[in-house]
């Protein structure tokens, strides 16, 4: 199973982990890393400021509940939008 942790930078005390949230979609053609950065918008609030936040794709073994990150990969809005200019 993917999931995502979701870290928020906060000025005073760093980089702080907001929340994981699971992904659910069967279909891999919908997922996208802006689809991604507006699920955490949606699931944690309107007001999270994304150029703030990164995120970090993980895979959880269903049985042992156990995370890896053998291969992360970073979601960043500052990312998305670089790669969108081209």
């Amino acid at each position: 199973m993917v999931a995502y942790e979701i870290y928020w930078h906060d000025p005073v005390k760093g980089y702080e982990l907001i929340g994981v949230l699971p992904e659910r979609r069967k279909n891999p053609a919908r997922i996208t890393e802006r689809s991604i950065i507006n699920w955490g918008s949606k699931f944690f609030g309107k007001s999270l400021d994304l150029n703030g936040i990164f995120i970090l794709q993980l895979k959880a073994d269903k049985n042992t509940g156990k995370t890896s990150r053998h291969t992360p990969l970073f979601i960043t809005q500052s990312r998305i939008s670089n790669a969108n200019s081209y």
